[in-house]
């Protein structure tokens, strides 16, 4: 059964109203092995959920100044919270990129929106460039009138300076990988104050989707999160 198109942007706005969209969707084939819907029987489509720019900072806060201080991944529970609420609406089944075990989130966003990844491992948007994220999916019993976007130009192989690979330091990103212990150590020594403060050097450095680029309290939180550490006072 597929379900009626309105659907879809019932859903679209219920998302809105938090800041968050829809990040695109297709329906299921038999040969995917799907997880489990609502129903417990294998999704038959999927919605992907998340952010373009910091749309959805201004209704967190207001959420965690009602929580308790002590609260553990603040952010991903408000995802939980109210990706959650949309899905018991809706019928699906909400999961998100923190649950165990892991779901294909990046292969799910690269088949949804048609992306590619950039030389930092974000899906590169040709629009939003790096400064997006996706915060959950919504799982559903049967079709929807969506399908997979075709892929277009990818912006990181017109790009021949690679900024994104040369602004780090401690050159954490290189055609190698990450090197996730370069780049916490900086982040946490004596010399990584502007990483902690205004975000990854490298990913602001990307010249596309700069008018969606995180401001630096928002950067400033998320790479606290990484690093472990509590050294931005305007977070939450």
């Amino acid at each position: 059964m597929i379900a009626p198109a309105g659907s879809v942007d019932r859903i679209a706005a219920a998302l809105h109203a938090n800041g968050l969209v829809l990040r695109g969707g297709f329906n299921f084939a038999p040969v995917d092995a799907p997880p489990t819907g609502s129903s417990g029987a294998p999704a038959a489509a999927l919605l992907l959920v998340g952010q373009a720019g910091a749309a959805p900072w201004p209704h967190f806060l207001r959420w965690r100044e009602q929580q308790p201080q002590a609260i553990t991944n603040p952010l991903d529970t408000w995802s939980h919270e109210v990706i959650g609420a949309v899905a018991e609406t809706f019928g699906a089944r909400a999961v998100s990129p923190s649950d165990k075990p892991y779901l294909p989130f990046q292969q799910w966003a690269m088949r949804a929106e048609g992306l590619k990844p950039s030389p930092l491992g974000i899906l590169m948007h040709p629009h939003y460039g790096l400064w997006h994220a996706y915060r959950g999916a919504l799982l559903f019993d049967d079709e929807l009138p969506v399908q997979a976007a075709e892929s277009g130009p990818h912006l990181c192989d017109s790009c021949v300076e690679k900024p994104c690979l040369k602004s780090c330091p401690v050159e954490a990103y290189s055609a190698q990988g990450f090197a996730y212990q370069s780049c916490l150590a900086h982040v946490r020594g004596a010399n990584g104050e502007p990483c902690r403060s205004g975000g990854c050097l490298d990913r602001n450095a990307c010249p596309y989707g700069t008018a969606y680029r995180y401001p630096p309290e928002v950067q400033g939180f998320h790479m606290a999160s990484f690093a472990a550490v509590d050294l931005i006072e305007t977070q939450p």
